[in-house]
């Protein structure tokens, strides 16, 4: 599966992601579900601003410094935090408190996460969910925008 396009130099937006994490997570429905931890596989996707693609802003190179970046290694500890917080019923719920905790940062635009629970069925890879969510003023394509989803993320 191919995933649209997010980084962008005439929107100065940056592409920034995180990719198979997989970490244990109380979740599910089900009684089974709620004695042990099973595995889950988060996939994150971000928008985010992107300074130094802005005309005439700055040199072609912006300045070493994490601090003008979103840290991809905060995202992770946000994300193994939210997921370590307690039992959580639904895949869907999980990928929208983590779009929430990406979107906290101000320079994030687009939030796209996946969610897969590993171990579900024995005959399938993963079964899970994707969403995303972005602020009202994502400075992507209007064709690329997903219906409105009503939720606080998507501002």
């Amino acid at each position: 599966m191919e995933t649209p396009r997010i980084a962008d130099s005439a929107r100065a937006l940056r592409h920034m992601f995180l990719r198979d994490l997989v970490v244990p997570a109380r979740i599910g429905v089900h009684p089974q579900e709620h004695a042990a931890p099973q595995r889950v596989r988060i996939n994150i996707d971000l928008g985010v601003e992107d300074d130094g693609a802005r005309p005439l802003s700055r040199q072609p190179v912006g300045h070493d410094d994490l601090a003008r970046v979103v840290d991809y290694e905060k995202v992770a500890r946000d994300v193994r935090a939210l997921v370590a917080s307690g039992h959580v019923r639904l895949v869907e719920t999980l990928a929208e408190r983590i779009a929430d905790a990406c979107l906290a940062d101000r320079r994030v635009y687009l939030a796209r996460v996946r969610v897969e629970k590993l171990d579900i069925f024995a005959d399938a890879t993963s079964a899970g969910v994707e969403i995303e969510r972005r602020r009202r003023n994502c400075p992507l394509h209007s064709d690329h925008a997903s219906p409105s989803s009503g939720s606080d993320a998507e501002r």
